[in-house]
């Protein structure tokens, strides 16, 4: 079973500039960078949260409780694996030399299998397995940069919804546009 992954160093970039998120709101004067700013970073975690990728470069640590669960790694695209680090059957804390497995990448799917010859090692009952990863990719495709430009549009003028009546649908483009970025989790 994989847990939540968290994000150790946050990307150097976001995928939609500024400059972008102005001409798609329509604003000229620089009063709402700061907004802007925040709807940026938060439209691209919102983004990656609806389909389970890392769109910019980032580094991520994830744990789980058995190699086994390697088969599906639950965050893509992987560029690499920084380290595997276990607690040994003794209870000492190890480092998986990366001699032992690969990473394979198909589209949005990640897996970290063994190398030929190899096995994994026996860890402590009730420890976790965790895996440092570098994830995302240098440039986000078009397609979900398209998108979060719409949700930043969309709460830049739907600021405060208050009840049912009040709120107004995420555009649809943005389903759209994303679907065929999500990735399946078994």
């Amino acid at each position: 079973m994989w847990y939540p992954a968290t994000v150790t160093s946050a990307p150097a970039s976001e995928p939609v500039t500024l400059t972008e998120a102005k001409l798609q709101t329509r604003v000229e004067s620089s009063d709402e960078d700061t907004y802007l700013t925040g709807l940026i970073k938060a439209a691209r975690a919102h983004v990656e949260s609806m389909c389970g990728i890392r769109i910019i470069t980032q580094t991520v640590t994830v744990k789980c409780d058995l190699f086994e669960d390697f088969a599906h790694f639950p965050v893509a695209p992987v560029s690499s694996v920084s380290s595997v680090a276990y607690v040994d059957t003794a209870g000492a804390a190890q480092t998986l030399s990366s001699n032992v497995y690969e990473v394979r990448n198909d589209g949005l799917t990640c897996g970290i299998v063994l190398k030929y010859g190899q096995s994994w090692p026996s860890i402590q009952d009730g420890s976790r397995i965790t895996v440092t990863a570098i994830a995302g990719a240098s440039a986000a495709p078009e397609e979900i940069k398209q998108a979060i430009l719409l949700l930043i549009a969309h709460w830049f003028l739907n600021r405060e919804a208050v009840g049912p009546s009040d709120m107004a649908p995420v555009p649809m483009a943005v389903d759209a546009l994303l679907a065929n970025w999500r990735q399946f989790t078994f």
